[in-house]
């Protein structure tokens, strides 16, 4: 049987198939902490990347946001200082660095990249925002992806991209033919499109698709989207043996310690298997001290001990 993800030393992790990394979830009974940091932003603590500061500070899993798996960059890595970053994006064919590569020796976690299924004829009730190809979610794109090493992949939809459901479903097929690591699929909040953000036909959707995680808004993010709301989702997953991630995108991951205690907790009251904390703070990254809240009121202080002390090298 394979190690519960929160007990694992770096170097069990770095073994795990993308099934075995699924078990080692579930069996951590909802203590699994997400961060999701942005890879283009100038990082909050200067010369190091956001997610070296969010495993520091407890995260179990990280998810690159405006990650192009074309011209791939993580500002804030050996060989991507502002200066190197600025000519890549001058200069694509001069980055030759695997960031997913170099990122997995300083911090020793999965790590996952958001993927958008754009939906061009979405009816939206937002700007439109468009975006680079690398990063839409294609066969290309999930090739590269897993070329590069990545761990997962959430096709998801930042503000303003026009993704929908339909889509997601739709991605989710053509990743289980091209993509080798874990599948996250879901929305956080509309994306801009005039739906639902949650539909019990999307969720069945996904999971018929293949998804091995449902992302669903958490409790206390999204306008109307109930503790019920979640449950019923959560029964629906767990009929499909699809894991489930609540998220916080709703740039409340910056709110206050408080706010993320309260959302902590009645998302694990509703049975999430993963809690995800966005990255709408300070150079792109949730406050260092809200995701050390999240771990405080999830998993108790000797966990988040563990997550923050274990060396990588382990």
């Amino acid at each position: 049987m394979v190690k519960r993800l929160i007990s694992a030393s770096y170097s069990e992790v770095a073994k795990m198939t993308a099934e075995e990394l699924k078990q080692s979830i579930k069996a951590s009974e909802g203590r699994t902490i997400l961060s999701e940091n942005v890879v283009l932003s100038s990082p909050q603590a200067g010369d190091i990347s956001n997610a070296e500061v969010a495993t520091a500070f407890g995260a179990d899993l990280i998810l690159l946001n405006l990650f192009d798996c074309f011209n791939p960059i993580v500002q804030g890595i050996p060989g991507m200082s502002m200066e190197e970053v600025m000519d890549y994006w001058r200069h694509p064919e001069k980055n030759t660095v695997n960031p997913i590569a170099e990122l997995k020796k300083l911090i020793g976690r999965p790590i996952g990249i958001n993927l958008e299924p754009v939906d061009d004829s979405s009816l939206m009730f937002s700007e439109k925002l468009e975006i680079s190809q690398g990063r839409t979610s294609s066969k290309e794109t999930l090739k590269k992806a897993d070329e590069l090493g990545v761990d997962f992949i959430c096709l998801t939809g930042n503000p303003g991209t026009g993704v929908t459901n339909q889509k997601i479903a739709e991605a989710v097929k053509v990743a289980k033919e091209n993509f080798s690591g874990l599948i996250i699929a879901g929305k956080m909040h509309s994306a801009g499109s005039d739906e639902p953000v949650v539909s019990n036909e999307a969720v069945e959707a996904y999971a018929k698709a293949g998804a091995d995680i449902l992302l669903l808004p958490a409790v206390g993010t999204v306008q109307g989207f109930t503790e019920e709301d979640m449950k019923a989702a959560v029964a629906i997953a767990k009929k499909y043996q699809l894991l489930t991630m609540s998220a916080i995108g709703t740039s409340q991951e910056s709110a206050s310690k408080e706010t993320i205690r309260q959302i902590a907790l009645m998302n694990k009251i509703c049975g999430v298997d993963i809690q995800h904390i966005g990255d709408a703070g300070y150079g792109g990254l949730a406050p260092a001290e809200n995701i050390y809240e999240m771990s405080l009121t999830i998993r108790g202080m000797r966990h988040t001990i563990n997550r923050m002390a274990r060396s990588i090298n382990r």
